[in-house]
């Protein structure tokens, strides 16, 4: 019996998670790695003063200052004179944070979540618009109108109905006193350009982008800053050990086939993804290969954006993971997204293990 037979790992080919309209709200949270994101440890770049303007004004959404003290006074003579900021005073319903990936804006997004008492909710695009698919947009906006902050992380655009859908979503929490915080890498009053020309999409979109306050941060991916190359592949030797080890050690590993796990991810609604990862501690994949096919490209980025909320490390045989996006697809439209996913697959493949 070889190393890795003695050692079998679990496979997510095997799960098929069934994810009800109470689980889905149950996740409505930060992920576990902003469990303690907060303002004062978000580390702006000293060389993009719109990081740390960001998280000032931010922070003033979150906690609005105090009301200016009255002295009193005939017709208001004598009140105390509010003193002039620098930052900006948001007078719009909901904030936009608009700027490239690794720029911290999930981590703002987390420490806003954070900063704000009473009923919120925190969840990506996807999650939310899953929500509306298990309990119906009526079921939906009841669960989520009257919270006092709503966070939606990593606006999409992958389907102008849904697209559509969270703007329609978003007008009426706001109509029931709602706050919203958005993120996502593009703009909104550029949403839809170079994708969808239908004038009712682009009115809806228009509609959306007047409720929020845009801010803008540059800045370099942080996750990069210390990673070099591609994704770290291993040989098969190599891998075999790994999950042996891995299991050997009390963990648990997955160990998929890249091509099987392709065809999984079509057969599992995006918003379960999370339950293919539970109780997974590395995720293995094996004889990655170049995809040539958007439908599935997206599809796995959706996955792999779960592992990184996660922070579930990946180890890998084949391809670099940071190559298989081909077919001309980082020219495409989505190419920020691929970017994107690229980094974490960079971060994750060398990400440690468990001692």
């Amino acid at each position: 019996m070889s190393h890795s037979e003695q050692y079998p790992a679990a496979r997510l080919i095997d799960r098929r998670p069934e994810i009800s309209g109470a689980d889905l709200v149950a996740t409505l949270v930060p992920p576990r790695q902003f469990d303690e994101a907060s303002f004062d440890s978000y580390r702006p770049d000293e060389e993009y003063p719109s990081q740390a303007l960001a998280r000032d004004t931010l922070r003033t959404f979150a906690e609005p200052p105090a009301p200016i003290a009255r002295s009193g006074g005939f017709l208001g003579f004598g009140r105390k004179k509010q003193t002039a900021s620098s930052t900006p005073t948001v007078t719009r319903p909901g904030v936009y944070i608009d700027g490239g990936f690794g720029v911290g804006k999930t981590h703002l997004l987390a420490a806003t979540w954070h900063a704000t008492s009473g009923r919120k909710y925190f969840g990506t695009f996807i999650e939310y618009t899953a929500l509306v698919g298990a309990l119906g947009y009526a079921g939906a906006l009841s669960v989520l109108k009257g919270a006092r902050l709503i966070c939606i992380d990593e606006f999409e655009l992958d389907d102008p109905g849904d697209t559509m859908l969270m703007t329609r979503l978003i007008g009426d929490l706001v109509a029931h006193g709602s706050r919203i915080v958005a993120t996502s890498n593009t703009p909104p009053n550029a949403l839809g350009e170079g994708r969808f020309a239908a004038v009712d999409f682009m009115r809806e979109i228009q509609a959306m982008a007047d409720r929020f306050e845009t801010i803008r941060i540059d800045g370099v991916d942080y996750r990069q800053r210390d990673l070099d190359g591609d994704a770290v592949t291993l040989s098969d030797d190599a891998y075999r050990f790994t999950v042996a080890d891995v299991v050997a050690s009390g963990e648990r590993m997955t160990d998929d086939d890249f091509g099987s796990l392709i065809s999984h991810l079509a057969t599992v609604h995006p918003s379960s993804y999370f339950g293919l990862l539970r109780g997974v501690d590395v995720l293995g994949i094996t004889q990655v290969y170049e995809l040539t096919d958007q439908s599935a490209a997206l599809r796995f980025v959706a996955f792999i954006d779960r592992v990184y909320d996660a922070q579930i490390p990946i180890r890998a045989t084949g391809i670099p993971l940071t190559s298989i996006f081909g077919g001309g697809m980082l020219d495409g439209g989505y190419r920020k997204k691929y970017l994107r996913c690229m980094s974490r697959l960079n971060a994750l493949t060398q990400a440690e293990l468990s001692a």
